[in-house]
């Protein structure tokens, strides 16, 4: 697959229709702002718990980071996998307990159930934007006859895009409730692409990932997708590169779709 040509002049990088079928997005960071409320979500369940942590073993309080923490342990990995995989940063073992474990047991489940109070609050609360650029380019997309796939670790997927109004926007939507369903595997590993792209009976060959998170970077790349586009919300762009991305953006107002011949 051609690696999205610049168009002269522009700066934009443009995909042609003849060398891929499908595009899969993520929607965290890609389509909706709702990375952010997810940080938010993050930090405010990791302070808390230690804070008491703190309180109670007279370690030092060392808060959350939601820049440095965030990308690196939690954004685009399934809730669970999150936050075990902070945990384990800061030493801390916890058990994984069970999926009907209340907000208030200190197992991995118990946390986890915590964190999606806290997400779901905020998103009946304030609601979601969406990237306007990210839109504009899945519907010209679809204009153009590519299919659109939508990714996402998150099982509230369903309320995020009904609370941006973009519920009718993709051919197909694989998420968090997938992986639990399908015993699927979380990213890094490609599973949720590879499930996207077999829905739209397209080979990961012919398909182009899109992703903002260093994990779902990697998914792409581990799944052999034909282009792996990078963007780049966190002023991060060469961590992206080295996780795979073929190319990376600061936002996707930098890719269009080439007009087909004759128009």
């Amino acid at each position: 697959m051609a690696e999205g040509t610049v168009e002269p002049g522009s700066g934009k990088h443009v995909l042609r229709g003849e060398d891929f079928d499908a595009v899969i997005f993520d929607l965290d960071g890609v389509i909706t702002r709702t990375a952010t409320v997810h940080a938010q979500a993050w930090k405010r369940l990791f302070d808390d718990f230690l804070r008491d942590r703190a309180r109670d073993t007279g370690e030092p309080f060392n808060p959350f980071d939601s820049d440095s923490d965030y990308t690196r342990y939690v954004d685009g990995k399934p809730r669970l996998d999150g936050v075990a995989s902070f945990l384990q940063s800061r030493g801390i073992a916890l058990p994984w307990g069970e999926a009907g474990d209340g907000e208030d047991q200190m197992t991995i489940h118990g946390l986890g159930s915590r964190k999606n109070r806290y997400f779901r609050e905020h998103l009946a609360r304030h609601g979601v934007e969406a990237f306007d650029a990210s839109v504009s380019l899945v519907r010209a997309l679809r204009a153009a006859g590519i299919k659109t796939a939508l990714v996402s670790s998150s099982r509230n997927t369903a309320a995020v895009l009904a609370a941006a109004g973009l519920t009718d926007l993709f051919d197909v939507r694989v998420d968090g409730n997938d992986l639990a369903r399908l015993g699927l595997k979380g990213k890094p590993a490609p599973d949720l692409f590879l499930r996207a792209a077999e829905q739209l009976g397209v080979p990961a060959q012919r398909a182009i990932v899109v992703e903002d998170a260093i994990s779902g970077v990697e998914a792409g790349r581990a799944g052999a997708f034909g282009l792996v586009i990078g963007v780049d919300r966190h002023g991060e762009p060469q961590a992206l590169t080295r996780a795979g991305a073929d190319m990376v953006v600061p936002d996707l107002a930098f890719v269009e779709v080439a007009k087909a011949k004759g128009e």
